[in-house]
């Protein structure tokens, strides 16, 4: 029986794809598939992933649609695993990390959400605030407990779910926290979601870098977007316009002018998010196993 199924989205990146698989190999497992969704206009990856077909259950599927909720859900719907993740292109994991996943599905049967926090390759938590205690994910706390590539859900709910929403993510103007957004609709509909602070996946920690502020808007948009959309009260999402407020004026104390542009491009996005209307925002097109 195939016990995971890992879908990863990918564009543009190569040789952390080779990276990836490897610590996939190192997990020791033999019911692991990965399916690799290939947004690339071009065959980049055919000789990277052509050594692993041999050593893993390995699919490659092609999208023409740069999207990367898209691609999931692609992905998604051709697995066979009891137990899916959506790893990045650029994340690792861990030895006994799926171990750690398995034994917690095994141990509670009612659990249909796991997630953990994002690690730095140099060690401690990194990309994020992280809340410290294991438990129970709820409307309050789950914007300090998921990340979407250390995100395991039982693969019929995911289906149920209809997987991630399409108009939220990479490659939309809905940046981010569509995670959020995917396991706050499981719990919303009564399902058991956790959070385990010692599950962790690395990736890199691209915090107050050039990369991290050129896309704080945009991410900032998603967040704010997914709190407005699930009715937090004021006591959740203030700290998120505190916070990034107080970002600015410390960084500009410091003439550290780069960090003040990231925490205002974070706080301009996360109000254009929280005001957005769109008729079509929402809508999650439904992740039918099979389908085309």
């Amino acid at each position: 029986m195939m016990r995971f199924s890992l879908v990863m989205a990918t564009r543009g990146r190569t040789t952390e794809i080779a990276e990836f698989l490897d610590s996939v190999l190192a997990q020791g497992r033999d019911d692991v598939e990965v399916i690799v969704v290939d947004q690339n206009g071009d065959d980049r990856l055919v000789p990277v992933l052509a050594p692993y077909f041999a050593r893993l259950k390995l699919t490659h599927l092609r999208s023409t649609v740069a999207n990367a909720n898209h691609a999931r859900n692609l992905g998604l719907r051709a697995a066979e695993g009891e137990i899916v993740g959506f790893p990045d292109d650029d994340c690792l994991h861990p030895r006994g990390v799926l171990d750690r996943v398995a034994a917690a599905f095994a141990a509670e049967p009612a659990l249909m959400v796991l997630t953990g926090p994002a690690e730095s390759p140099d060690g401690g938590l990194g990309s994020g605030r992280w809340r410290m205690e294991a438990g129970p994910i709820t409307a309050e706390n789950a914007w300090t407990s998921v990340i979407e590539f250390n995100l395991w859900l039982r693969r019929r709910l995911a289906l149920a779910l209809g997987g991630f929403d399409e108009e939220m993510g990479p490659g939309t103007p809905i940046g981010s926290a569509e995670g959020n957004d995917l396991v706050l609709r499981a719990v919303n509909a009564g399902h058991y979601a956790a959070y385990d602070p010692a599950l962790r996946v690395i990736h890199p920690d691209k915090r107050l870098t050039d990369v991290a502020t050129a896309r704080a808007r945009l991410y900032g948009r998603g967040l704010g977007f997914a709190l407005r959309r699930h009715g937090v009260p004021a006591s959740v999402w203030l700290p998120f316009a505190v916070r990034p407020l107080g970002g600015v004026a410390v960084s500009l104390l410091k003439l550290r002018p780069r960090d003040a542009a990231y925490y205002g491009m974070t706080l301009l996005g996360r109000a254009e998010g929280f005001v957005q209307r769109r008729a079509s925002a929402g809508r999650v097109r439904p992740a039918i196993q099979g389908q085309p």
